[in-house]
């Protein structure tokens, strides 16, 4: 048998194997691909047919941004100082708000929105360890009228989550970060216990009487004048 028939051919020209990258690709020898050049005009016109409303964003950046550097308070400024500044960034507001038409409106809504905030927008910084923001309370709710909606399948809360909203929400949010035994569930301070217990027992009969009072009109109120009476007598 001549075994040179079984031999692999060997191409002599091995490019001819390889993919092409030609122009009808998009992958052409020199250069960037004809899409990224289409995108790159469009940028361009974009940018400038745009070009008037830059410095006014810009400037309304620079402001929102200096704003949030002066409330974070990285420097640990005192409350006076800082207070100063921040009344500073609103007088420049202010002085420039002819100069600049397009951000009148935004820069006259700014200041309104601060003056209503003013009185407790710095009382953060006086009290240690308080939230600056509203942020994680609002997460706190909120996975509360998540829970309760995926246990109830109701969009608006329930009579229970109003009425004893001050126990159950936190033991909902509690419950799912840590997992307690029943001696950490035991009251330790029996004077807070019963004066939550007594606020419960208050709200739970607040929504009881005016179902009574459908119910029986005139039994309720004679209840009522009875109870009255009792009152007005002389010990």
């Amino acid at each position: 048998m001549d075994r040179r028939r079984w031999r692999r051919p060997v191409w002599r020209d091995r490019s001819a194997c390889r993919p092409s990258r030609t122009r009808s690709t998009g992958w052409p020898k020199k250069g960037v691909p004809r899409a990224l050049e289409r995108l790159r005009a469009l940028v361009s016109r974009g940018l400038t047919a745009t070009a008037a409303l830059w410095p006014e964003i810009e400037q309304a950046y620079a402001w929102v941004h200096r704003a949030a550097h002066l409330l974070a308070n990285a420097e640990q400024r005192s409350v006076d100082d800082l207070r100063q500044a921040y009344g500073t960034l609103l007088a420049e507001m202010a002085a420039q708000h002819d100069t600049l038409p397009p951000l009148a409106e935004a820069v006259e809504h700014f200041r309104k929105v601060t003056a209503s905030y003013w009185p407790g927008l710095f009382h953060c910084y006086t009290v240690p360890d308080l939230p600056r923001t509203n942020n994680a309370l609002e997460q706190y709710f909120g996975s509360a009228r998540y829970h309760e909606r995926r246990a109830t399948g109701r969009k608006t809360a329930a009579a229970g989550m109003v009425v004893r909203g001050a126990v159950r929400v936190v033991a909902a949010v509690a419950t799912g970060l840590h997992p307690f035994s029943g001696a950490e569930l035991r009251p330790v301070d029996l004077a807070r216990w019963q004066a939550a217990r007594h606020s419960l027992a208050y709200r739970h009969e607040t929504r009881r009487a005016p179902i009574r009072f459908r119910r029986d009109p005139a039994a309720y109120l004679t209840q009522l004048e009875d109870l009255l009476l009792q009152l007005s007598l002389p010990p």
